[in-house]
């Protein structure tokens, strides 16, 4: 018996394996480059980073130690200058007496006056400071016992001393100089200056980053870091902590060392260090004039975060070019595939073609068709609108005519002549108005020019004056300043007062308090005016509807509610604005703002 045989894998699953290995390596290629990508740009951003973080830490720490060398240098010699002065060798001859040693702290404090230490003070042969410039202050060296410290001892023995640490009696830091003097035979004693650098510190806590002063032991004694101060990079020996304790220059500091650990050393005078856990670009330098140390320390969290954003812009562009590329090849076979059904679609669009030209004319006779209903819309609204316009200054007419005529049966001929005059303005004024109707349909803006609001307003009270007077409304004007001027044209203007002013009048009819307020102030580089009235205010529902076409809350026949629009049509041409609101009294108050004329400018 035969066993048969496997039968072979089939040519298709052949073909899928075959096609599905080129795409995973283009994938991984593809991903490949994108890391790379990645990778260059992070390390090229950083190590830009770096070299200007280290470019202006140089720069800081040569301005620092420059101006800390210089407030070091300053008072060198200002403790053997002292040894020629004639009071301190008498002292050191006899210094237990009283006088002396206030005549030499008296000396003292001239001195320190003009030179601008912390202090000075005279020592005697045993280090016991027995002169000092501060002699009449609370926590004076005077009468301390000084031997113990380094900068005393050495001016004992002939040297000069240095010394950074804080005062056994005030408690303050400060650097220390000394010089021996020699008097007269056997007398001797010890000069010293005390120099505060507490400003220089503070001067360092205005540049960026943090700075460090590192005395010889490697202890920070300067930072603007305060939890820094007076804690070693390292721990100490023992030799160098019995020193301390005797010294005492660090009071009674723990010296609890820092958490400070070189990662790398990226030259001489920089490294990257890891203090309290946080990696910082440190850049040394020493000082000249003392024995010390000076930090520069730049947080690198900054540096990196600007490498890891270059390094997913990197990825980012890179992943840009790849999918261009792949777009170009896409569209390659798109091209293909689109010249061989070019022949399917051309006959698809012939057939289409003659049904979107029968579509297109009935959309043409269609749009012909709204056109003609939108123009005979429009003639209807402005034909309305003309009405209402003309109707204000037509009623002012006939009410000046009736009352010139009136007048005249009174003999009073100078009012007539007054009512006449009103009557021409009123009608130079429906002349600019038919011209403005006129242009209306050309939305031409209507040029702006300074306008006396009291003008104005004085033609509108004249315009509605027999209707205020007939309905029993007081009329109050509150101009300020009386010679306010707004950027306006001067009838367009009195006719939106003026239909303001009769809505107004017509409001208050049913009401018992009748009281017409027009408000105007200046607002910064606008004017407002407000109209208030007494009435029942404007419905809710009418409120924010009222500067629509036909809305009005008048009776039938009563008007037309295009007033408002077309004054707020009128406004809008002149830069301007009409807004409502419903007072608190319960009245209504229409506000135009328009903008101002400057109080410099004037008209003829």
């Amino acid at each position: 018996m035969t066993t048969a045989e496997p039968p072979p894998p089939a040519a298709g699953a052949r073909g899928t394996r075959a096609r599905r290995w080129p795409r995973v390596l283009r994938w991984g290629a593809a991903l490949a480059l994108v890391g790379l990508a990645a990778l260059a740009g992070y390390q090229a951003a950083l190590h830009t980073a770096m070299d200007r973080l280290r470019e202006a830490a140089a720069y800081r720490l040569e301005m620092l130690s420059g101006v800390l060398e210089s407030d070091l240098r300053r008072f060198e010699h200002l403790p053997a200058l002292l040894d020629l002065a004639p009071p301190i060798p008498a002292l050191l001859g006899a210094p237990r007496d009283p006088q002396l040693r206030a005549a030499v702290s008296r000396y003292l404090g001239s001195v320190n006056a003009a030179a601008g230490a912390e202090m000075l003070y005279v020592l005697d042969a045993d280090g016991v400071s027995i002169a000092a410039s501060d002699f009449d202050q609370p926590g004076t060296t005077v009468g301390q016992n000084l031997s113990f410290r380094p900068y005393v001892r050495d001016a004992l023995g002939g040297g000069r001393g240095r010394f950074y640490g804080l005062g056994i009696t005030s408690g303050r830091p400060g650097y220390f100089l000394s010089y021996p003097l020699r008097g007269a035979p056997p007398a001797r004693g010890v000069v010293a200056v005390k120099v505060n650098l507490a400003e220089a510190e503070r001067n360092w806590r205005s540049l960026p980053g943090d700075v460090l002063l590192v005395d010889e032991r490697g202890v920070v004694i300067l930072t603007t870091q305060e939890l820094l101060r007076f804690r070693p990079l390292r721990a100490l020996d023992e030799a160098q902590k019995a020193e301390v304790r005797h010294a005492r220059p660090y009071g009674d500091a723990s010296l609890q060392p820092l958490q400070w650990t070189q990662k790398a050393a990226l030259g001489r005078e920089v490294a990257v260090v890891a203090l309290d856990g946080r990696d910082q670009l440190a850049s040394f330098a020493r000082l000249r004039a003392a024995p010390w140390q000076l930090i520069a320390l730049d947080d690198l969290a900054s540096a990196r975060n600007t490498a890891r954003n270059t390094a997913l812009t990197s990825a980012l562009a890179m992943s840009v070019l790849l999918l261009v590329g792949v777009t170009r090849w896409q569209r390659r076979r798109a091209v293909r595939h689109r010249l061989a059904n070019q022949a399917a679609l051309q006959a698809a669009h012939d057939s289409l073609e003659s049904t979107v030209a029968a579509r297109t004319a009935q959309l043409r006779d269609a749009q012909n068709e709204l056109v003609h209903s939108g123009k005979m819309a429009a003639l209807g609204q402005m034909s309305a609108g003309l009405v209402h316009e003309l109707n204000q200054p037509l009623t002012a007419l006939r009410a000046l005519a009736e009352s010139a005529a009136i007048l005249q049966e009174q003999n009073r001929p100078h009012e007539v002549q007054d009512n006449l005059h009103r009557i021409t303005r009123m009608v130079d004024r429906l002349a600019r108005l038919t011209t403005q109707l006129k242009t209306f349909a050309h939305k031409a803006e209507t040029p702006g020019a300074p306008v006396p609001l009291a003008h104005c307003l004085a033609d509108a009270q004249a315009s509605v004056a027999e209707a205020a007077r007939t309905a029993g409304v007081n009329t109050v004007v509150d101009l300020q300043p009386p010679d306010l001027q707004v950027l306006a044209d001067e009838a367009a203007l009195s006719s939106v007062l003026v239909n303001l002013m009769r809505n107004a009048i017509e409001a208050m009819q049913a009401t018992p308090e009748r009281t017409l307020r027009i408000m105007a102030r200046r607002r910064g580089q606008r004017a407002v005016v407000e109209v208030r009235d007494t009435g029942h205010g404007i419905a809710a529902d009418i409120l924010p509807r009222l500067f629509e076409p036909f809305v009005t809350s008048k009776p039938a026949g009563a008007g037309l509610g295009l007033g408002l629009v077309i004054s707020a049509q009128l406004l809008r041409a002149l830069n301007g604005s009409l807004s409502a609101h419903n007072t608190a009294g319960g009245g209504a108050c229409l506000v135009i703002e328009l903008d101002a004329v400057p109080p410099s400018t004037t008209t003829e």
